[in-house]
C-alpha cells in the first residue's frame, strides 16, 4: 500500500459518507518532518544513523483515514507512513554489513527504508463523550502495523542489502479534548514490547476547524524502535513536527 492507494481510499471512503450518514469519516493528508537518531546493525557492525551513515532531517508525505461505525461495531483507523534516508556516509575502520567487509575510512552510499502502514480497531470510552457535552473523548483499542524495511550499503563494487517485512502489534489510545466547536487537542499512543524488541509511536496534534468539515492541524510525533529480528538489529528513534490539512463528516 502507498500514496496512491491512500488517497484513492480516502476518495473511496468519502464518497461512501455521502451516502452512509450513520458512519463518521475523518481524512487527512500531511508532511512529517523526519530526524533519526539511534543505530541499526545486520550481521555484523553497528552503524550511526547521524554520525556515520549521515542521515538528516527528511520531510516526507504522510496520510490517514478513520471512520467512526455505527451500534458496537469496531472503528476503523488507517494510516501510511512513508520513511526513507538515503546519504554518503563514512567510518573509520573497517566495518561488516551482512557478512560483507567494507573499507574503513572510504565513502560509501546507503539506504534506510522503514515505509510503514497501520490498520487499527478502536472502540470510544461509553458515555464519556456525551457525559462531558462533547469535550472529552477516549479511544482504546489494537492496531496492525506493517513494517517494510530495506537496508543498503554501497561501496564501490561492492554492495550488500537487507529487506524485511515486520508484522508488529499494537495497543491504541487516543484522547480528544474538544474546549470549542473550532479547536481540538488530540494525542494517539501506540505500542508494543516482547522480548528484546520495542516499537512505540506518540502523536499530539492541535486542530484548527473551519466550516465544521475542513480542518487544519499540526502537532509533533515521536517513533521509538528497537528490534532484533532476521538477523537485523536496530535501536533508533524518529522525531520532528508536521502538518496536515484534511476534512470530517
Amino acid at each position: 500500500m502507498g500514496m496512491r492507494t491512500l488517497i484513492g481510499s480516502m476518495v473511496l471512503l468519502l464518497a461512501t459518507a455521502a451516502s452512509a450518514r450513520a458512519m463518521g469519516i475523518e481524512a487527512a493528508v500531511g508532511v512529517w518532518n523526519q530526524s533519526p537518531r539511534g543505530d541499526i546493525a545486520y550481521q555484523g557492525t553497528s552503524l550511526d544513523l547521524k554520525n556515520e551513515l549521515k542521515y538528516g532531517s527528511e520531510t516526507r508525505l504522510m496520510g490517514r483515514i478513520k471512520v467512526e461505525t455505527p451500534f458496537f461495531l469496531p472503528n476503523l483507523y488507517l494510516m501510511a507512513t512513508p520513511m526513507e534516508f538515503k546519504e554518503q556516509g563514512e567510518k573509520s575502520g573497517t566495518f561488516d554489513f551482512g557478512g560483507t567487509t567494507f573499507s574503513g575510512n572510504v565513502p560509501f552510499t546507503s539506504k534506510l527504508r522503514l515505509d510503514h502502514y497501520d490498520l487499527g480497531l478502536y472502540w470510544g470510552v461509553p458515555f464519556l463523550k456525551s457525559a462531558t457535552a462533547g469535550i472529552l473523548n477516549v479511544d482504546l483499542g489494537v492496531n496492525a502495523r506493517l513494517v517494510n524495511l530495506k537496508a543498503e550499503i554501497v561501496q564501490g563494487t561492492t554492495a550488500e542489502s537487507k529487506s524485511l517485512i515486520v508484522p508488529v502489534p499494537m495497543a491504541y489510545a487516543a484522547v480528544q479534548v474538544k474546549p470549542l466547536s473550532w479547536l481540538a487537542a488530540e494525542g494517539e499512543a501506540r505500542g508494543v514490547a516482547y522480548g528484546k524488541n520495542r516499537y512505540f509511536d506518540l502523536i499530539a496534534r492541535g486542530k484548527v476547524i473551519f466550516f465544521n468539515h475542513l480542518f487544519a492541524a499540526a502537532g509533533y510525533r515521536y517513533e521509538k524502535l528497537k528490534i532484533d529480528q532476521s538477523d537485523v538489529q536496530a535501536d533508533t528513534n524518529f522525531g520532528g513536527p508536521f502538518g496536515e490539512v484534511g476534512c470530517q463528516f
